[in-house]
């Protein structure tokens, strides 16, 4: 079994525990209370990471991992001592969003933690008492990264004099020099970037203030790894081949990092700050290694412009032909712009990353919370059939009233929200890698970052436009049916009335189809969204409410939770999964679904837009291939978000069901990110199932 099949089972295999790292945290935070709270943080922080036992598996190169070496006395101490201390730290924190977003890692690459330290120091010289506690908690959390580090090399060290394999004992002896020099000082090769890259992020996700799994991103590595592997190519230190396996262990170690049901990933492609097309090696190899790992993460995404040679789009296409289901392919036109529109200057508008799933944020200077909250689209349609109206105009009204009540609601909910966290909260080594907030003189949680937006997501539009035509035609064009009627059907969800419930599905035009008078209401929902959300300020700088129409996995949560539809849709059965026509309603092909899905504007969407298509695995000529990679380009060049592809079949999706122990390794796309399929719940594989499977 070669090194890479082996870390991948490793990979599929593990938990995510972090209980090594806030053990020692809260035991040090307890020992100290009496300090004042960043005096208490800081030594605690550099304790804990002093004391985090290195975890280096057979065959690694890149390192920095969760080890689960507590003792059972030490499980138990935390459990019955330091439990509820941190359970109470935790709750500092508050709810909302954390982590979906990619920090600075040309800065980390270029200065070093050291480097960092040292113009934080210039900062010092000439700042007030807050600012200064502020600046001497970010740097003893650098310090006690770097000790780390220097744990992890001595760690290696020993683990090569025991090691009887002269092979792994250089790699061992080499992996300690690195970790003796990277994060702490400037990366000077390919391999030095990539292994400083990863062990930032992977101690970034180990914060005291939210005692669960972050999933930060890796930003765009074709850009800020290209001139080490260039050089390194340049001058024989390294090659491709060896190049590829450091990216693949990379992505390994972001599955041992991020558990599966989130995500976690890198965005390659797209233009850099002057405009340029990025397009080179790594965008191929960095998308490679998706198809070589096999695995939930890394979650990558392609930003697509016509002017890219097609090579990279038909790689993406290759890959996602194989059954992955990554790269989704993301309009980097289109988001430029949407950025721009949001005031980001067209130099970063072309440096975003999506955030998890298909969230906009811009990279290094972004304290985003997305998809925050979600909104159940048809349940407030449910909510309003309590009464007749006098026309279909007025019920829209009536529809839109109560869903800008939501709207308000939400963003103040979110926003005192955010309120609280500032006042409790602090996260001093993310805001070392995120701008402004060395600047300023503020943590990230007080408003330090550059960009503060809230992203609420509405879910279930599709399905709320095949109501609306379902209601026009049944209740005011024919008359056949009172509101009064209609909603008591829907709550004996349908029970007696499947003939209507099958003329629904079947006779009254759907979204998805290349029907005008469908497909314009979705454009119709949307503009009032994104022009209601555009009314509200929150209380960070620029902290605006931008929209978003995706679901992560909350088209299944709200199904389960909703009755039965005017569109048809039975109690409880999900949702429609995105952006897209509901599931089995795209009657006419996949070149009508993608006109449908595009005819209204996606760009000021940048909370997310996320298009899902499902094609035949058992269908796939050498041919097919360059059908799918036209309809991509169709969907960019009419102006769609993103396009994220699943080939399978459903006759492997069933023999999963039937033997998951089979098929662990099987991922596949969801609602914005990509997950193992027997890990999902029945109703989701269900759904999966009866998504429109397009024969090329």
């Amino acid at each position: 079994m070669n090194r890479i099949e082996k870390l991948r089972l490793s990979a599929l295999n593990n938990v995510v525990n972090t209980d090594d790292f806030y053990y020692h945290f809260f035991k040090c935070y307890d020992e100290h209370m009496n300090l004042p709270e960043y005096e208490r943080y800081a030594l605690a922080y550099k304790y804990a990471f002093s004391n985090l036992a290195p975890s280096i598996d057979e065959g690694e190169l890149i390192v920095g991992k969760y080890s689960h070496c507590l003792t059972d006395e030490q499980k138990d101490e935390m459990e019955s001592k330091y439990r509820d201390i941190a359970r109470a730290t935790y709750e500092k924190a508050g709810y909302g969003q954390d982590s979906h977003m990619a920090v600075d890692y040309e800065l980390i690459l270029s200065h070093g933690l050291e480097g960092i330290i040292s113009k934080i120091e210039a900062l010092e010289a000439d700042c007030d008492e807050d600012k200064k506690s502020f600046y001497t908690l970010c740097k003893e959390c650098l310090r006690g990264v770097i000790l780390h580090s220097e744990e992890y090399a001595k760690y290696a060290r020993a683990e090569a004099e025991k090691c009887g394999d002269e092979n792994r004992k250089k790699e061992l002896e080499n992996i300690a020099d690195i970790c003796d020099r990277v994060p702490a000082k400037p990366a000077r090769s390919f391999y030095e970037a990539i292994q400083s890259v990863h062990f930032v992020t992977y101690c970034l996700s180990l914060n005291p203030y939210k005692f669960c799994c972050q999933q930060f991103q890796l930003g765009h590595p074709d850009r800020y790894l290209l001139p080490y592997y260039q050089s390194d190519i340049r001058n024989g230190v390294i090659t491709k081949e060896y190049a590829q396996l450091l990216l693949d262990c990379l992505g390994i170690q972001i599955n041992n990092r991020v558990p599966a049901g989130l995500s976690s990933g890198y965005m390659v492609g797209g233009r850099d700050e002057k405009g340029n097309i990025v397009a080179n090696d790594l965008t191929l190899m960095c998308m490679q290694t998706i198809d070589n790992i096999r695995l939930v993460f890394p979650s990558v995404g392609l930003c697509y412009t016509d002017e890219m040679e097609d090579i990279y789009i038909d790689k993406a296409v290759e890959i996602l032909s194989h059954g992955c289901s990554h790269p989704a392919i993301f309009n980097d036109d289109v988001i430029s712009e949407g950025l721009m529109h949001y005031g980001v200057p067209e130099k970063d508008a072309h440096n975003y990353i999506h955030s998890t799933c298909v969230e906009i944020t811009p990279v290094a200077s972004s304290n985003v919370w997305v998809a925050s909250p979600y909104t159940n689209m048809p349940q407030i349609l449910l909510d309003i059939m309590d009464r007749e109206y006098d026309s279909f105009d007025q019920l829209l009204t009536a529809y839109f009233n109560r869903l800008d009540g939501f709207i308000k609601a939400n963003f103040e909910d979110m926003n005192s929200l955010r309120i609280y966290r500032a006042k409790n909260c602090i996260n001093p080594l993310l805001s070392c890698f995120v701008d402004d907030c060395l600047a300023r003189g503020r943590d990230i949680e007080k408003g330090g970052a550059r960009y503060n937006w809230t992203m609420p997501s509405f879910v279930g539009v599709a399905n709320l436009v095949d109501a609306f035509a379902v209601i026009r035609e049944l209740v005011f064009d024919k008359k056949e049916y009172t509101i009064k009627e209609l909603s008591d059907i829907l709550d004996a969800d349908f029970d007696g009335n499947e003939d209507l419930r099958l003329r629904i599905l079947n006779t009254i035009p759907k979204y998805g189809n290349d029907i005008d008078s469908v497909d314009s209401c979705f454009g119709m929902v949307t503009e009032h969204i994104i022009n209601e959300c555009a009314k509200y300020k929150g209380s960070h700088d620029n902290s605006l409410l931008i929209p978003s129409v995706f679901c992560w996995e909350m088209h299944e949560r709200f199904g389960r939770e909703t009755g039965a539809t005017p569109d048809g849709r039975r109690a409880g059965f999900p949702l429609g999964d995105g952006s897209g026509p509901c599931q089995g309603r795209e009657f006419n092909g996949p070149t009508a679904s993608i006109l449908s899905s595009t005819k209204w504007s996606h760009y000021k969407l940048i909370g997310g837009v996320a298009v899902n298509m499902k094609f035949s695995k058992k269908s796939m000529t050498a041919y097919s291939g360059k059908v799918i990679t036209a309809l991509v380009k169709a969907y960019m060049q009419r102006g769609g978000f993103e396009i994220q592809i699943n080939v399978t079949d459903s006759e492997i999706l069933k023999k999963a069901i039937a033997c998951p122990d089979e098929y662990r390794d099987l991922v596949v796309r969801v609602g914005g990110y990509s997950d193992y399929f027997v890990r999902l719940s029945p109703e989701m594989q269900q759904e999966l199932l009866l998504r429109t499977e397009h024969l090329i």
